[in-house]
């Protein structure tokens, strides 16, 4: 028996071969290319080696040493069992693995525990066996037997033998990585349903819920006091505010299926690697500072944040490199994404942020998942020298999400457009969550006492009647309100000035259009369509008196024509050059001085009777 060294991969055989044997491995090189079906790769693999060596029987096995056992995996000839498993201490392979090298044998008789039969003609015959390696460990084994005694193999037989051994190593590999990679594909798109169906289900029992504690709060209020029926009605309130309570933990427990198992630093190079791979753009991350847990929440914003920078950059910026990174700081998280692509033709980047003729949907989505953070987003731009978005997001010492989602009540008289409102803010905006849904004043009156919601979306049927009962003190809670009309009228809009309303959609607006006015509206900005911005403003004084701007300063003034045009505070703080509770005190000044309630009143000057309503309470 002969005992030759672990094969190299680099052998180099043109010297020894002649054309037709560099035909076969060209021709294997091509299979290679691509293909990832296991069987199929090792049947041509082991085809090509027992016509080159003039044979015409062999196998190959595939290896688990860990495990103790191999498998039969390819056979050609032989009555070798395939599809069988034997220990490692078996047969050819055994062998092969106990001498951690390539074996050749006059006679396979020789082999201990041996699964050829000794009438099979192959019982007397030459063998070769090559371990098949890969990074140290062997994962398998080559066989190829002569055709009868009379044949002798050599070292050279040997080392070709060695070099389709390393074909089917990389055949082995190829398709378990590609194996690998489909399983966590499957993977990730279960906990992508599961998730979806988690937080539908979620959503449908929460508004269920608080459907419940509705007409729970109405029995209490109809029940004669001391009735025994109280005590029933206040059990049930405490147990499904309880199990709203979980609802709600429950599903905001789950990572999102992009971050399912890692790390955001990891899921960030994964994206890094997505992006790199598919676009001529060099991409570094660097990730620096004491790692704190995130919660789930923060984990998928911040990651959502750095996905949209990414796509901005690919999409738009014509950018060569993009430095991305992530510094975890003492109190804070900062993340920063570069690139050296062209830049903004605007300079005003952050004046587009959040006001009313912005375009920048990337960088609004940005915005509006920093902002739901309760964090900052800065954006600077110079044409020619590319972009820098920077955005820092407090957290706590246990990773804790800085805030609830923005809670939502639906108030639409139509079904259809009711549930089309209701399953676009579920399914366009993370940070949005529907609280319930009303058709009638009376329940919208009392959910948003109940429910305590953080902004109101009406159609325009119930508007007229909303703003009726504010002038009367009915609602005395200031919430933003966002309104369904496609074509409002100069007293719709009117209307709309003094009752809080902070936005407008129509029934062609896109799921993006409906999110960014929403959260816009929930974090005190103003999204309004400039065609209906200036209709607002043109009627402002047909059926209300206009408002009191006389003793306003010129200062105020400034404050009050930058709100007009739908900016926040802090962006009109950054225009003016002061600081934003400077801003606030001008505006808390000017709402004394006109009597507008709210800051809409305040820019439309309509704020007449809604006066006379609030000095009558």
């Amino acid at each position: 028996m002969q005992q030759l060294p672990t094969p190299s991969i680099t052998r180099n055989h043109q010297s020894h071969a002649p054309l037709s044997e560099l035909d076969r491995i060209t021709e294997l090189a091509g299979d290679l290319a691509g293909q990832f079906e296991l069987v199929p790769l090792l049947e041509r693999v082991l085809g090509h080696a027992v016509a080159l060596l003039g044979c015409e029987s062999g196998s190959i096995s595939i290896v688990h040493e860990a495990e103790g056992y191999y498998r039969k995996e390819v056979d050609q000839g032989v009555g070798c069992h395939q599809g069988q498993t034997f220990p490692l201490t078996e047969g050819l392979t055994g062998q092969i693995v106990a001498t951690r090298g390539t074996v050749i044998l006059d006679c396979y008789a020789s082999v201990p525990a041996g699964h050829i039969d000794p009438d099979d003609p192959r019982w007397r015959s030459a063998v070769i066996g090559v371990p098949i390696a890969w990074d140290g460990a062997i994962i398998g084994t080559f066989a190829i037997f002569s055709n009868g005694p009379g044949r002798v193999f050599t070292a050279e037989d040997a080392s070709l033998v060695e070099l389709f051994a390393n074909h089917a190593a990389i055949a082995i590999m190829n398709s378990r990585l590609h194996q690998a990679a489909a399983a966590k594909e499957r993977e990730a798109a279960v906990a992508g349903e599961r998730e979806r169906a988690v937080q539908e289900v979620h959503e449908t029992i929460g508004r269920s819920l608080s459907s419940l504690l509705l007409h729970l709060d109405r029995a209490d209020k109809a029940t004669p006091g001391g009735s025994p029926s109280i005590a029933h009605i206040d059990s049930a309130r405490v147990l499904a505010h309880e199990a709203l309570f979980e609802a709600r933990r429950t599903v905001l427990g789950l990572a999102p299926s992009s971050l399912a198992g890692s790390t955001i630093e990891e899921a960030v190079r994964q994206e890094l690697d997505i992006v790199s791979a598919g676009y001529p753009i060099t991409i570094t991350l660097l990730v620096t500072g004491e790692q704190h847990d995130l919660a789930p929440v923060v984990a998928h914003q911040l990651f959502m944040v750095i996905q949209e920078a990414l796509a901005n950059v690919v999409a738009h910026s014509r950018a060569t490199t993009c430095r991305i990174g992530i510094f975890y700081e003492e109190a804070v998280l900062t993340v920063i994404v570069e690139d050296n692509g062209r830049g903004f033709e605007r300079p005003n980047i952050q004046g587009d942020i959040g006001s009313t003729q912005g375009r920048r949907l990337g960088l609004h989505g940005i915005a509006a998942r920093a902002h739901y953070l309760r964090g900052e987003v800065h954006v600077d731009s110079t044409p020619g020298w590319g972009t820098s978005i920077r955005v820092q997001v407090p957290y706590s010492s246990n990773g804790d999400a800085s805030r609830e989602r923005w809670k939502v009540l639906v108030a639409c008289t139509q079904p259809l457009i009711r549930a089309g409102l209701v399953r676009l803010l579920e399914t366009s905006e993370p940070s949005v969550q529907v609280l319930g849904e009303v058709t009638t004043l009376e329940d919208l009156t009392e959910s948003v006492s109940l429910l305590q919601p953080d902004m109101i979306v009406l159609d325009d049927l119930l508007l007229g009647e909303y703003a009726g009962a504010r002038s009367i003190g009915s609602d005395t809670v200031e919430r933003p309100v966002v309104v369904v009309i496609d074509h409002p009228t100069n007293e719709q809009l009117t209307l709309s000035a003094s009752s809080g309303v902070r936005g407008f959609i129509s029934l062609s607006s896109t799921p993006t259009e409906v999110a960014r006015v929403v959260v816009a509206a929930a974090r005190g900005d103003a999204l309004l369509d400039g065609a209906i911005f200036s209709r607002l403003a043109e009627g402002r004084g047909t059926s209300e008196p206009a408002a009191n701007t006389s003793r306003l300063t010129a200062r105020e003034l400034e404050v009050r024509t930058l709100l007009a045009e739908g900016l926040a505070d802090k962006q009109i703080a950054t225009r003016l050059g002061i600081s934003v509770k400077t801003v606030e005190k001008h505006v808390g000044a000017m709402l004394r001085k006109t009597g507008a309630r709210n800051r809409t009143m305040l820019v439309t000057g309509a704020v007449g009777q809604a006066s006379v309503g609030s000095r009558t309470r």
